[in-house]
Parts: structure tokens; sequence; C-alpha cells
């Protein structure tokens, strides 16, 4: 009498994590990660918006700053006025970062409130 009783078991831990991954997708979030997925929003979008703005301003005075290395190096007759548009193309480039710390700190101030009453909830 031969036992042919057997028992197999493979595990694929990679397999496994990938499983997992989908699953979360689609279970109902608790309220407590919904919490925490708005407190990181509003987080991100503070210097989200101080970045678009500052970058903006940046490339924007860089292409003054250009038009105005053109008039001095290829017109030559508007040289005078070249310094002038390089000028204020380099003010621009010195006020963008400032410009990122103003607007930073206002839109910190405006979602202050919202950010203090999350994290008090989700501590």
């Amino acid at each position: 009498m031969e036992n042919n009783e057997s028992f197999e078991y493979t595990y694929s831990a990679p397999e496994h994590e990938e499983i997992k991954r989908i699953r979360e997708k689609y279970l109902p979030k608790d309220e407590r990660e919904q919490k925490l997925e708005a407190l990181r929003r509003l987080d991100q979008s503070v210097t989200q918006k101080a970045t678009w703005a500052s970058v903006t301003l940046g490339t924007a005075s860089t292409l003054v700053m250009g038009v105005g290395m053109c008039c001095c190096l290829v017109w030559t007759q508007l040289f005078a006025l070249g310094i002038v548009i390089g000028v204020i193309g380099i003010l621009g480039i010195a006020l963008a970062y400032p410009m990122y710390r103003h607007i930073a700190e206002k839109e910190r101030a405006r979602v202050a409130p919202e950010i203090l009453r999350l994290t008090q909830e989700l501590m």
C-alpha cells in the first residue's frame, strides 16, 4: 500500500504584495485616512502655488534679460535700451525667490486653521 497524500504549497512574496496593493485600492477608506490625505493636499497646495508663481516670474524675467542682451550685442544702436531692459530682467530674477516666500507665507496663513484642525483630530 502506497500513501500518495502530499501537501504542496508555493508562496510568492512579490505576488502577494501586488495583490495586497491592488486590493487596498478598492477597499473603502476610513475617516482617518481621508483626513490625512486632505492634510497632505493642503500642505502641498501651499508650496505648489508659490512655486508656480516664482518659476513663471523667473522664466519671464530671464527672457526679458535675454532681449536686453540681444539689444546690446546684436543691435548695437539699441545699446542703452538693452542695458535698461537687461537690468529689468535681472531685477525680476532677483525678485522670484522673495515672491515665493511671500506667497508661501500668505498661503500658510490662509490654510493654517484648517491644517491645525485636521492635525488636532488626527492626534
